[in-house]
């Protein structure tokens, strides 16, 4: 398995934020975090490459939003917002190292982080960074490649994935204030506790289940079901509306 990973900005603290305020991130902090959550990939046996293509660029190390990668292709993604569209051309060259590529083309805007994939569904969060142009722009894609693309209402926060990931088993671990849970019918949902609402962005790396050490509960509550569980803290990420599944592009 591969990650690619992007370092952190100094200019972390002016990214965009649309459901979190403002606070003050320490950016050394966020170095040794993110440096730690490259360690923990590694040790659940993933081969990680850390770029440094884009410095300057704010949200740079929520290198998850700029494509999707399945065993076939990888796609490029449009971005929801213009801000984070100089991000991709750093990400072109070393997505073609590893598959074909193809592009999304605006005026159809998706994100990444809107993506999950079940098996050989892919669940499509329809959110304020990736709409229905965009959904039908990847379905046209993957379909021809035996995918179906299930859409996902997305009111309560910024992409599908920040509120609905996958456990080993297939249920899915979920926020249902954030989401449309209607629209998740035919899989089991597990909802995290009320108290850690951010919970449910976990990464999935095999079998292991990767959580933010920040979200305790979560962890104990997947832990009591006996999947196998690694932590890393991510303070400073969450601080900039990030998580497990943001700082990297996870594939076989």
């Amino acid at each position: 398995m591969h990650a690619l990973t992007h370092l952190p900005s100094p200019n972390l603290e002016q990214g965009l934020r649309t459901h979190v305020t403002g606070q003050s991130i320490d950016y050394d902090l966020a170095v040794q975090q993110h440096s730690a959550y490259c360690r923990l990939l590694r040790d659940c046996g993933v081969t990680v490459r850390t770029l440094a293509t884009h410095p300057e660029l704010p949200d740079g190390v929520f290198i998850e939003d700029t494509a999707v990668v399945l065993e076939e292709v990888a796609i490029l993604a449009t971005m929801g917002t213009a801000a984070r569209r100089a991000e991709l051309a750093g990400i072109e060259p070393e997505l073609r190292k590893y598959r074909p590529l193809q592009r999304l083309e605006l005026p159809a805007r998706l994100e990444g982080g809107d993506i999950l994939r079940v098996g050989r569904a892919l669940l499509v969060g329809l959110s304020a960074r990736t709409d229905k142009a965009g959904v039908q722009a990847l379905a046209e894609i993957v379909e021809p490649l035996a995918y179906r693309v299930l859409p996902v209402r997305v009111p309560g926060c910024l992409h599908l994935k920040t509120a609905c990931t996958a456990l080993p088993d297939g249920t899915l671990l979920v926020n249902p204030a954030w989401i449309n849970p209607a629209d998740l019918g035919g899989y089991e949902l597990l909802p995290v506790p009320e108290t850690e609402p951010w919970g449910a962005n976990v990464l999935l790396v095999g079998n292991c289940v990767c959580v933010a050490a920040e979200h305790e509960l979560t962890a104990g509550m997947l832990q009591r079901r006996g999947f196998e569980l690694r932590t890393v803290p991510l303070s400073e990420f969450a601080k900039a509306e990030g998580g497990m599944t943001c700082l990297s592009l996870l594939f076989d």
